[in-house]
C-alpha cells in the first residue's frame, strides 16, 4: 500500500530483456537503503517485489501483465522514475490510498503554464471515465493528485512547483504515457453492487446491499 508521495527519483541503470518481461536495475541511494529482497517498491506507480540489492541500487522485474497494463516498457537506459517506498501504519496518510496496480495507461494531451502551476490535460480509455470524479483522487505515475477539471474520460489535474520539482512531471511533454491508477473506493463500490441495465441500483437495491 502507498499513499502517492514520491520520496525519491531514481535512474534507470540497467534494461534487460527477461522472456516477456524486462529486468530493471534503479539507482536510488536513499531508497536502497531501506530496501530489502522480497520488499515492495512502487516504480512509476507500478507496485515491484525488489528481488536483488547492489549497492546503491535494485533490481526489480516486469513481467508481461505489468508490460501490458502500464507504460514501462517505454523505459530506456538513463530514464528517471518516481520512487515510493509502502506506507508505514504508524505515519500520516499524506496523500491517498495506492495500491502500485495501475489500471490504465493514460496520454497527455494538453500542458498549459500558469503563474504559480502548471495545467495537465490526460486522456484515458472511454471505458475508465466512469472511475473520474470530479475533485477526486487519482495516481499518475505513482503521484497522488486531485482531479481540477472533468471530461466524460479526459481530466485536468493542476501541478505545484514543489510537485514539478521532486517528480519526473517535468519531463512530460503533450503525447506522453503515464501510468493511471483510479481511487480503489470507487472501483470497490462498482464490484460489489449489483447493475441493472448497464446502470447504478434504484434506491430498494441499495437498501438490500445495507446502504
Amino acid at each position: 500500500m502507498f499513499t502517492g508521495i514520491i520520496e525519491e527519483l531514481g535512474i534507470v541503470e540497467a534494461v534487460d530483456p527477461m522472456g516477456g518481461g524486462v529486468r530493471f536495475r534503479i539507482r536510488a541511494p536513499r531508497s536502497s537503503a531501506e530496501l530489502r529482497v522480497n520488499d515492495s517498491v512502487s516504480v512509476n506507480g507500478a507496485c515491484h517485489t525488489v528481488v536483488r540489492r547492489e549497492g546503491e541500487s535494485f533490481v526489480v522485474e516486469s513481467v508481461e501483465e505489468t508490460l501490458k497494463k502500464t507504460a514501462l516498457g517505454a523505459l530506456t537506459k538513463g530514464a528517471n522514475v518516481n520512487l515510493e517506498l509502502p506506507m508505514l501504519l504508524n505515519e500520516r496518510l499524506g496523500g491517498h490510498l495506492v495500491l502500485g496496480h495501475v489500471d490504465t495507461v493514460g496520454t497527455i494531451s494538453a500542458i498549459t503554464p500558469r503563474e504559480s502551476s502548471v495545467m495537465t490535460s490526460i486522456v484515458v480509455p472511454e471505458s475508465f471515465g466512469r472511475y473520474l470524479v470530479p475533485t477526486g483522487s487519482v495516481g499518475v505515475d505513482g503521484v497522488s493528485l486531485t482531479i481540477a477539471e472533468l471530461g466524460e474520460h479526459e481530466f485536468t489535474v493542476s501541478i505545484i512547483p514543489h510537485t514539478m520539482e521532486h517528480t519526473i512531471w517535468k519531463e512530460y511533454r503533450v503525447g506522453h504515457k503515464v501510468n493511471i491508477e483510479f481511487d480503489l473506493v470507487g472501483k470497490y463500490i462498482e464490484r460489489m453492487l449489483p447493475q441493472r441495465h448497464g446502470s447504478f441500483p434504484q434506491e430498494s437495491a441499495l437498501r438490500e446491499q445495507g446502504f
